[in-house]
């Protein structure tokens, strides 16, 4: 099985958000990062709640706190 694309909704030098990369990044799973400072949209939709990961293909969504048995849940595997 195949990894869905994933997003992590992050703010450069927040240090959940790069707790959360080095989470994934551990792991071996492939993210793309946005920067919702980037976009007022989004500063509004996350601003609190940031990192936040997306599962591309179906828009959920996991907020931290979250830990490796979490992702792997929120994944499917």
């Amino acid at each position: 099985m195949s990894q869905p694309p994933l997003v992590l909704f992050h703010t450069e030098h927040c240090h959940l958000c790069e707790q959360a990369a080095a989470l994934l990044q551990g792991a071996g799973l492939s993210y793309t990062h946005v920067d919702i400072c980037d976009d007022p949209h989004l500063a509004e939709r996350y601003g609190i709640s940031i990192p936040v990961l997306q599962r591309v293909d179906s828009q959920l969504e996991l907020c931290w706190p979250f830990d490796l048995p979490q992702i792997q849940a929120f994944l499917g595997v």
